[in-house]
């Protein structure tokens, strides 16, 4: 019984590892997608296009090695969770990887236009989540509750960032009108980005209920009462549980 069980938790720390190797991909796509953005490289940005098979693939090998665990183990209690968040888990990490290939698409449209400001706050956010989803897959791993309060609370900042970028873009087409089509695109960059913290926070939520059985919104952004407090008014983030 014990060699059956050690068997399981090596099972377990195998899958936790490859969930890390797909967040660690994922990553790395979104990191090259706004890097492409800001250098205009195409080649970059047909790189993370291609990566996409890649990222659903290990999706699809972590979801039929749930199943297996599964359909072989039987497992309860703890351990059910677990194999669930991690089903859950896969899904968040791939729709990143979605947007991560929306920004690079953005970079090939935009690839021969000089842009009307620099790019500042579009990388700002996109080291912030970044930072969110490191944190998110390695409190899943480490069952750290602090890390997920650490997930939660940079959220909060994305969404300042996100309203600012708003803010700043509609003022400046309402300023220069010839700058329309690419504000638009930018403004949907920094969407995509907030979105990928939107599903990070998800990741950490899910971890939570891992840990201590309640399945909890933990963002305020995400609570239906939500009433964000920027000088715009923007509508509050949507929850991307159950949607996209």
């Amino acid at each position: 019984m014990r060699r059956t069980r050690q068997a399981f938790e090596e099972q377990l720390e195998q899958l936790e590892g490859r969930l890390i190797e797909m967040g660690t991909f994922v990553e790395s796509m979104l990191e090259k997608a706004v890097r492409a953005l800001a250098e205009h490289d195409v080649e970059l940005a047909r790189e993370v296009i291609a990566a996409d098979d890649t990222a659903d693939a290990m999706d699809l090998a972590i979801e039929q090695h749930c199943m297996r665990l599964l359909a072989l183990q039987q497992p309860m209690s703890r351990d059910l969770r677990t194999i669930g968040t991690v089903m859950k888990v896969i899904a968040d990490v791939e729709r990143i990887g979605d947007y991560s290939v929306d920004i690079a698409k953005t970079a090939i449209k935009l690839v021969d236009e000089k842009y009307f400001r620099p790019l500042e706050d579009i990388p700002r956010m996109t080291e912030m989540v970044r930072h969110m989803l490191r944190e998110a897959l390695e409190a899943l791993v480490a069952h750290d509750l602090e890390r997920v309060a650490r997930v939660i609370d940079c959220d909060d900042a994305v969404d300042k960032l996100w309203y600012k970028v708003l803010e700043d873009v509609e003022r400046v087409m309402q300023e220069r009108p010839e700058v329309v089509p690419q504000a638009v695109a930018l403004v949907l960059v920094a969407r995509y980005l907030e979105r990928i913290a939107d599903h990070t926070v998800n990741i950490a939520e899910r971890v939570a209920y891992m840990e201590t059985g309640r399945l909890e919104t933990l963002a305020a952004s995400h609570r239906a009462d939500y009433e964000p407090e920027d000088s715009m008014g923007a509508p509050p983030a949507e929850a991307p549980e159950g949607q996209d």
